[in-house]
């Protein structure tokens, strides 16, 4: 008899602790992922084997507070299992919501580094590499954002990173040092008012990155970057257009002194399955030139060299299976001029979503 009364005093406690643990876990964890097989003939390339596979899995926690704010949790694993990019979104009640980005670039003026209309991917990012320049600012580090409760469809975001350029760290641990980049901030601007007065979606933000100062800064003011531009929609027909400028602030002869972008697309929905696009853009580096003291000014004359890119891309989805096509060239790639790093190339990709 006492036998049996510990059992069921032991069962009912180990009953009520399992009760508390899922009350205490109430949510959701998903997996998505996809698989992505690819043949691509590049111009320049050096003759190999064209199939190429990349794979990747994200794991997304959802959760709700008492009071009614909602989390969201993701992990993601890049090709072959690699740790990837992980983000924590917490959304409040009244006050908008904040989301902490580890290697995401999703943050601040980095989630707008390159949104023309396409039909897969970007014109310099479907097969050949144009080693372009982008305007990330606070993307490309450990940053938190807080981004104010939509109004009409807009939103304004504000992001932060203490430490520009560092490198992605694990909990009780620091980034290590970025280099001469310190603490930076990020306001964008998204107006996304269109769809209902059939005005065009129209986005503006900009980023300043503290500068070290003292003998061995290699910039003599701070890091400025800005991003400007526009989405229209037209029935099935999606126009686009946007141009950014980073400003490093240098006045060392040789050193870059601004990268400058400007880029368009448009697509085109021919049914729910099928979308066309065409989209250009073009990147152009400058660099301090030399200087010399004339009449009480220092001459700064700089040198320049662009890299462009063009892309036709066709894209078809049944279900979770979709078939790609981009017929791409780019013209002076990584800035470097001459016949040598021009190249053209086909890419042809199946990706199956799961």
């Amino acid at each position: 008899m006492k036998m049996n009364k510990l059992s069921k005093i032991g069962c009912s406690a180990l009953c009520g602790s399992l009760a508390a643990i899922s009350a205490a876990n109430a949510g959701a964890l998903d997996v998505t992922g996809a698989a992505t097989v690819t043949s691509t003939q590049n111009s320049t390339a050096t003759a190999g084997n064209p199939i190429g596979m990349n794979s990747g899995i994200s794991f997304i926690g959802n959760g709700e507070l008492d009071g009614g704010q909602t989390f969201t949790y993701t992990l993601a694993l890049t090709d072959a299992a690699a740790y990837s990019a992980t983000t924590i979104d917490f959304v409040t009640n009244g006050i908008g919501s904040f989301k902490l980005d580890q290697a995401g670039g999703g943050n601040g003026i980095g989630g707008f580094d390159d949104v023309t209309p396409t039909a897969w991917e970007e014109a310099w990012g479907a097969g050949l590499g144009a080693g372009m320049d982008f305007a990330k600012g606070v993307g490309s580090s450990v940053n938190v954002q807080w981004t104010l409760p939509e109004i009409m469809g807009s939103t304004v975001k504000l992001a932060y990173t203490p430490r520009q350029g560092g490198t992605v760290a694990a909990d009780k641990a620091t980034g290590g040092d970025g280099g001469y980049k310190k603490a930076a901030y990020d306001i964008m601007l998204d107006l996304n008012t269109g769809q209902a007065m059939n005005l065009p979606n129209i986005f503006i933000g900009g980023s300043h990155s503290e500068v070290e100062s003292g003998p061995t800064s290699i910039a003599a003011s701070d890091h400025e970057e800005v991003v400007v531009g526009f989405k229209y929609v037209i029935g099935p027909v999606t126009l686009g257009a946007q141009t950014s400028g980073e400003f490093s602030g240098s006045q060392t002869s040789g050193d870059t002194a601004y990268y400058h972008n400007r880029g368009y697309g448009v697509s085109f929905n021919v049914n729910d399955n099928l979308s066309i696009s065409y989209g250009e853009y073009n990147s152009r580096r400058g660099f301090v030139g030399k200087r010399t003291w004339a009449e009480g000014v220092w001459d700064t004359s700089r040198d320049m060299r662009e890299t462009e890119s063009r892309s036709f891309q066709v894209a078809y989805t049944m279900g979770g299976v979709s078939l790609q096509w981009a017929e791409n060239e780019v013209d002076d790639a990584s800035y470097t001029s001459g016949t040598a790093s021009d190249s053209e190339g086909t890419t042809l990709a199946l990706t199956l979503a799961f």
